[in-house]
Formats: structure tokens, C-alpha cells, sequence
């Protein structure tokens, strides 16, 4: 992740998201291919701008430890 050279950790604000939330990479080629492969989905994103801020900060959470 340009940025982040050790990765976007967990709960963690990625450093190339704009004051509106907006992916400063979008439409670049340095973007990450898993940025551009996110598929938005109501399980992961809700209806809301916090309920996905909730929903994908719990996912983050849930699949940040080695089980």
C-alpha cells in the first residue's frame, strides 16, 4: 500500500483516503488490486456511511488475528 509499507492494519485509517472518504489512488495504476477488485455488498457496506464504517471495521477486527 503506497504509504503504508508494512500494510493497512486493522482499524487503522488508510493514509490515501481524502477528507471525503474518497480514494486518493482510484484510477491509478500504483492503486492495490485488492482496492480495485472490493466489490461493495449491503452485508459489507449496509445502507449507510456508518453502518459500512461499522460493518468493515468489525470484519477488519474479526480477521486481523492468526487463528
Amino acid at each position: 500500500m503506497p504509504g503504508m509499507p508494512a500494510g493497512k492494519p486493522a482499524g487503522v485509517r488508510c493514509v490515501q483516503l481524502d477528507e471525503h472518504n474518497l480514494c486518493r489512488l482510484f484510477g491509478k495504476p500504483e492503486r492495490p488490486q485488492v482496492c480495485c477488485e472490493f466489490q461493495p455488498s449491503a452485508d459489507v457496506c449496509g445502507d449507510s456511511k456508518d453502518q459500512a464504517l461499522w460493518l468493515i471495521g468489525n470484519l477488519e477486527q474479526q480477521t486481523s488475528f492468526i487463528r
